[in-house]
């Protein structure tokens, strides 16, 4: 009997899954597996929230398989390719097939692991289920990476992808479970990988979020039928319900990008008015190509920013106490309180927000964009290393296609723009449900002590003013330089 093993990654989802898919084509019996290796991904293994959300898509993934007569095989190991050889070496498995990640440390494991069951004569072949055009396909006129997005967004308008989905392995075959039963040494219960946290604070994440294949095509449907046309419109303001919220579905990989465009592209087609709400969307999932071609090709990002030149503007000692108040949302700048105290209820927020927290902690309060992308790491349901690093270095002004380092968000005429009848703020610090919508976006002293409501942080004014002069001198240095 042919067995192919199905190494589940990124990619938890039966609809146009390439390595499943093929391996079907092919005739091959399945036997599907998912390695949990986090010392492999180090020093990014998964954070809390995102654990807490794998554990929950590898349940509704089994029960997926379990509907085809198919097994899921977990394994907590410290060595993949060791783990492999022995499932190869148990049940005679003549190819491993999966679909790539494209982490630069993983990459490179994946490489090693690739060469090595070549050797033992193996069928052993990886797909692209992850991105519209891989990293390494997109160049610039002279064969170098980009660092611009509208360059890079110009180059892949002119490059031919399908966008057709592969159909669901359910509407190809039902008849490749392996007809014999084999004893697994070593496989786990899902609880025994450990992934839910000792203590129960994931309350608001399992109220906020559905997980799973089934969940993310039903989002993406609701996306398509009932926010499509006013997405880009609503898109800036966090207080309504106006984004895509496909984040950690594309993520875990229960929903591929390409069925998202391929659905988006349809409901354009068939409904005008959602024309520029669709345009608008497709171009977000074209930075999150983005921040995936930059992480592979600079791969040293994840730690240090693109360019040089800012380390020493960002290795500033950290104030742990400011660091503290940021990430439990005691800033005293009520529309950053609330996003951080979304992110602690729901694993999420809003992308305006984003950019406000970041530009708070990195260029008022001086802490190291790292700082922030750790916690965004350790509590985000969609937590991505490549947008992760990317978002923290643009609004840092470290990294590609970066803010200006004279660009600041204020948080309170960003709060009055994008939140005007602070439904956001009241939502998430409730203690302002009784202030009207201008001490909402920023209470006076007075307001602010029966509320125990901290002060500032930093006084607005005087710390851009600060940052501007060091982003200023750091400007000259690298001028002298060249």
């Amino acid at each position: 009997m042919n067995i192919a093993l199905i190494w589940f990654r990124r990619d938890l989802r039966l609809h146009d899954n390439p390595a499943l898919s093929y391996a079907v084509q092919q005739g091959y019996h399945l036997l599907p597996v998912y390695l949990y290796a986090p010392e492999e991904e180090l020093p990014w293994s998964p954070g809390a929230a995102s654990r807490w959300w794998l554990h929950h898509s590898l349940f509704e993934l089994r029960k997926q398989l379990q509907q085809q007569q198919l097994p899921l095989l977990l394994f907590k190991t410290q060595n993949s390719l060791q783990t492999l050889q022995q499932l190869i070496t148990h049940t005679g498995a003549k190819a491993v097939f999966w679909n790539r990640c494209y982490e630069p440390i993983l990459q490179k494991r994946d490489e090693q692991i690739k060469q090595q069951l070549r050797q033992l004569g193996l069928e052993v072949r990886s797909f692209n289920g992850f991105l519209l055009h891989e990293p390494w396909t997109v160049q610039t006129q002279q064969h170098t990476p980009f660092k611009v997005f509208t360059p890079y967004w110009n180059a892949c308008q002119k490059q031919t992808i399908s966008i057709t989905p592969l159909p669901k392995i359910s509407d190809i075959s039902t008849a490749c479970a392996p007809s014999e039963t084999f004893s697994f040494p070593n496989t786990c219960d899902l609880a025994e990988l450990d992934l839910l946290p000792r203590v129960n604070w994931t309350e608001g994440l399992a109220a906020t979020w559905a997980i799973g294949e089934v969940a993310a095509l039903a989002q993406l449907q609701r996306l398509c039928q009932d926010k499509l046309a006013d997405y880009q419109a609503r898109r800036d303001f966090p207080g309504s319900d106006g984004v895509s919220r496909l984040s950690p579905y594309l993520h875990f990989g229960e929903l591929s990008v390409r069925q998202v465009y391929y659905e988006v592209q349809r409901t354009m087609a068939n409904n005008p008015e959602c024309r520029k709400g669709g345009e608008s969307l497709l171009r977000q999932l074209y930075w999150r190509e983005f921040a995936w071609h930059l992480l592979y090709h600079f791969p040293y990002t994840s730690e240090y920013p693109l360019y040089d030149k800012f380390s020493a503007l960002f290795s500033c000692k950290t104030d742990k106490d400011q660091l503290t108040a940021w990430q439990t949302g005691h800033t005293g700048y009520p529309i950053v309180d609330a996003g951080m105290r979304e992110l602690w209820h729901t694993g999420w927020m809003h992308n305006r927000v984003r950019m406000l927290v970041a530009s708070l902690l990195t260029k008022n309060m001086g802490i190291s964009w790292l700082e922030g992308a750790k916690w965004f790491w350790d509590t985000l349901v969609d937590a991505d290393l490549a947008n992760n690093t990317l978002g923290w270095q643009w609004v840092a002004g470290c990294g590609a296609d970066a803010a200006p380092y004279y660009r600041f968000f204020n948080p309170q005429t960003q709060s009055e723009k994008f939140d005007p009848q602070a439904n956001y703020i009241r939502r998430w610090l409730p203690e302002f449900a009784h202030l009207d919508e201008r001490a909402c976006h920023n209470p006076t002293a007075l307001q602010r002590i029966p509320l125990n409501y901290p002060a500032p942080i930093v006084d607005y004014k005087s710390s851009r003013e600060t940052a501007l002069a060091a982003y200023g001198r750091l400007k000259q240095e690298s001028s002298r330089q060249k």
